[in-house]
């Protein structure tokens, strides 16, 4: 046993993964204070400058540039601090914390399941139109509950599934950096008529490194109950989705749980088609506190298995 925490111990990356699982347990940043939001203001600020979607190919050009002149040089600077700090692990961990966020999604989850529950539909309104690019104010009870959803997956498969796995790849700054593309992405999202084609780099860039990640958390999802099912809608499904790895995770979940999700979503005061995903029934409260617990139990196991991964790579654990 005390060879194992020896190891345990040693192996710093692993001590900083479960050190920021506990920490963001016990005193979980509050979205408001989160340096993601005002990393998101900032990207839309930028975007007023440069965004000139009369001409496609220079939109694209000022994206790709915009997307570059906030990333690379907090890339620059962070690298060029991890050498001087005292104490490496402390710099991975507090990098970590600003990255990771499941208790945020959990507190809006139980909020908004109370309040589907209840069939109030302008708090449920009030409680999702913040963290979503969509319009809410034209939507139903179905519509809410199919938006929720997405929502959470989504949450849990970036926050969480994508950050810690981009801190097994890059450590600290990996995780960060990814978060950061993430908040650009849903900042510039060309969903939104004024942000096409401008933010088209920014979502192509966070679709490649979506890819693995959501992939290999929708191949945990679907094991287990209906997984044959599972996978023949991911086969037939996924590919009249934009994003090949939003798109598995959301087929993947939606099929397990037989949830309708995807469909028509208002940008804007703009229409946007969207395929239907997974199968035929509607999102109401108890599906998405079922979706919840789906993604909280294979988060524990993504968890489990990546510290097992980390610790025989780098320490024969």
């Amino acid at each position: 046993m005390e060879d194992i925490f020896n190891h345990f111990y040693a192996n710093g990356a692993l001590l900083v993964l479960w050190g920021a699982l506990l920490f963001h347990l016990i005193l979980p940043f509050p979205r408001e204070a989160h340096p993601a939001i005002l990393w998101h203001k900032f990207a839309e600020q930028l975007a007023d400058k440069v965004n000139n979607n009369s001409n496609y190919s220079q939109s694209i050009i000022s994206g790709t540039l915009a997307w570059l002149l906030m990333l690379l040089p907090m890339l620059i600077v962070l690298i060029a601090l991890k050498p001087l700090v005292w104490q490496p692990q402390l710099f991975e961990l507090a990098f970590l914390l600003l990255a990771i966020d499941w208790r945020n999604t959990d507190k809006f989850t139980a909020q908004f399941v109370a309040a589907l529950a209840r069939e109030d539909k302008e708090h449920a309104k009030m409680l999702i139109k913040p963290i979503v690019n969509r319009s809410t104010s034209s939507l139903s009870l179905l519509g809410l509950g199919k938006a929720g959803s997405e929502t959470l997956i989504m949450s849990y498969g970036r926050n969480v599934v994508g950050v810690l796995f981009w801190y097994a790849i890059g450590g600290g700054i990996g995780a960060f950096l990814y978060r950061m593309s993430v908040e650009l992405a849903r900042a510039w999202s060309p969903s939104r008529q004024q942000f096409s084609p401008f933010g088209i780099p920014a979502v192509r860039a966070v679709a490649v490194l979506d890819f693995i990640p959501m992939r290999l958390f929708a191949i945990m999802i679907a094991i287990g109950h209906r997984a044959k099912q599972t996978a023949q809608l991911i086969s037939q499904q996924a590919k009249s989705w934009p994003l090949p790895g939003p798109a598995w995770l959301l087929v993947s979940v939606g099929a397990k749980l037989e949830l309708s999700l995807g469909g028509p979503a208002i940008y804007d005061k703009h229409k946007a088609v969207r395929a239907k995903l997974g199968g035929r029934i509607a999102p109401s409260a108890i599906h998405v506190a079922q979706v919840q617990k789906l993604l909280a139990w294979r988060m524990f196991a993504w968890i489990v298995i990546q510290s097992l991964i980390m610790g025989l790579i780098y320490q024969g654990f």
